[in-house]
Parts: structure tokens; sequence; C-alpha cells
């Protein structure tokens, strides 16, 4: 006995391209695409509390390595001493690690969500771009992170012996840590800088000499965005951010170049014009001969008269 499958319907993909799904349908996905999600963020969240001490003796170890911030113990051991305000903060500060790891462990479950929604509103070539885009911008995050881990780890001595206090003082736990968390979250966003100068130049907006033409604002910028973004006051931090950022924007050029030679831009005919620069016209005239003689109008009849209409009471009935 043969079994007779049936024919598939179209995937929910293939229904939110074509617009056959209706509004409710939408918010339907939308609440389903959400509660996965949830459950993403939820997981990611157990796993970070787990590794949430882990997490702190890593972001702990900058501050651990001066001298002033080891005391000793009875038994003659050394640990890593901290200021702790509230009895709660130490507690506090788990959770929040916890939430950091969640976000970052769940992102595979929730970024996949969130772009399962917003794909099928997208041309095939956006989102081939969108994969090119999300797959650079992770490495780059990654490496401002890991930056900044290094910038504090090297500029924590300068600061505290800057300080009016010296050296020798006890940092607050959860200060020390939104320092170092602030610190990897700046310099993450900042190495996306190169992929806004990308999506300009791929879109047409602006091209690779234009981009070039722009290197005195954008070493000044830079250096204004360190100085004031950075919570580091040392000049370690402020100088690599900044000097990591005009790097950034000269590979960022040269890729945009590339893309310009690929496309053949620059090549047009008024190219090389400016704006307000008149183009050349082709004098390319033609005389014009003598035209045809015009023969003479007719002449006109005279109009026929008009009957003169009837009164009112004439054109009328009684039912009318």
């Amino acid at each position: 006995m043969k079994l007779a499958l049936g024919r598939q319907g179209p995937s929910k993909f293939q229904q939110a391209s074509d617009g056959s799904m209706t509004l409710i349908d939408h918010v339907r996905e939308l609440r389903n695409r959400l509660f996965v999600a949830s459950l993403g963020l939820i997981a990611g969240l157990i796993v970070g509390f787990i590794v949430s001490q882990w997490v702190f003796h890593l972001l702990e170890a900058p501050y651990c390595d001066l001298p002033s911030s080891m005391a000793t113990r009875a038994d003659g051991t050394q640990y890593c001493d901290w200021v702790v305000l509230n009895v709660t903060d130490t507690l506090i500060l788990r959770l929040k690690i916890a939430l950091w790891v969640g976000l970052i462990v769940g992102s595979p479950v929730w970024l996949y969500q969130l772009w399962a929604f917003v794909a099928p509103g997208l041309h095939r070539h956006e989102r081939k771009w969108a994969y090119v885009f999300v797959a650079i911008a992770a490495p780059l995050f990654a490496g401002g992170g890991i930056l900044a881990y290094f910038v504090v780890g090297h500029s924590l001595a300068f600061i505290m012996e800057s300080g009016v206090l010296g050296e020798a003082t006890k940092l607050e736990v959860s200060g020390y840590i939104g320092f170092v968390t602030n610190m990897i979250l700046i310099f993450g966003a900042a190495f996306e800088f190169p992929l806004i100068l990308l999506m300009l130049n791929f879109t047409g907006v602006v091209s690779a000499k234009k981009l070039l033409s722009w290197w005195r604002i954008v070493v000044f910028l830079s250096f204004a965005f360190a100085a004031i973004a950075t919570p580091d006051p040392g000049p370690f931090g402020m100088i690599l951010l900044a000097l990591c950022m005009v790097v950034l924007y000269l590979i960022a050029t040269g890729v945009a170049a590339l893309n310009d030679k690929r496309k053949g831009r620059g090549k047009e005919i008024y190219a090389e014009l400016d704006d307000d620069q008149i183009s050349p016209l082709e004098d390319d005239r033609v005389p014009i001969g003598a035209s045809d003689p015009i023969e003479a109008p007719s002449p006109i009849e005279a109009p026929a008269p008009v009957a003169r209409p009837r009164s009112l009471e004439g054109r009328f009935d009684d039912m009318t």
C-alpha cells in the first residue's frame, strides 16, 4: 500500500517574504521568536552564573597584580582585598556578571531569532551583505574588548599612583568591575567605526576618494571621542584607542578603494568635475534652411443664426 505524501505548503520565511502573512500571523511569529530568544537568554544566564566566579577572577587580575591590593590572612596566605560597602553588593555583582555572560553565550539564539524575523523583509543581496557585516562586526568587537583589558592592565597602576592617595588604595569592587566593563564596551563599540564607513561606501553614498579626503576630520574626531568616552583618565588608553581608530579608518578606506575599482566608480563622464563646474557642450549645430511658403488662410463663413429660445412656461408642462 502506497502512502500519498501531501505537498508541503510554503514555509514561514516564504510567506513573510511574499507578503502572504497577515498581521496576526506576524504578531504570532514575533511572540514565538521572543519566547525562544528568552529561553536562550535564560540558558545563557544559568551558564553565566556558573562561570561568574571564574570571570570575576579574570576581571580582577589587573587590580590584584598591584602590591597594594594584597592582604595577608592569619595563616600567612595572601589574598586580593576589596572594599564592600553593602551586604548585597557581591551577590548583585555576581548577577550582573552572569547577565553579561548570558548575553554573550545566548547570543547565537536571540540573534538568530531577531535575524529570522527581520530577514524576510530584505532583498537577497541585502541579506548577503548583512551576513558579511555581522561576520566582521563580531571579531572587531572582540578585538576592542581584548585591547581594553590590555589597557586596564597597563594603566591601572599609573592611574592609582597619580591620585592624591597614591597606589596604596583599596578599591570598591562594584566600581572597579563597572570601570572595566565600561572600558570593554567603549573599545568594542569604537572598533565598529570602520563598518559604518564601509556601509556608506558599499551603498554608494561616498567614494573612497571622498573618505580619504576626510582624514583630518577623522583624526581629530578619533582623539576627541577617545578623550571623552574613555573612562581611563590617563593618556595611555586615550592615545591607544585613537590610534586604533585611525588605523581602522585607513584599512576601511583601502577596502572602499578596492570596492570602487571593482564597480568601476570614478570612470564616469563627469567624475572629475566639481559639483559647481559647468560641463562642456558639444557644438554640433546644423544650419536651418528657408522654410516652405505658408498658404493664405481661407475666409471663415458667417455663423448660422440661432433660434430664439422659448419661454419657461412653454418649455415645461404641469407634471414637470
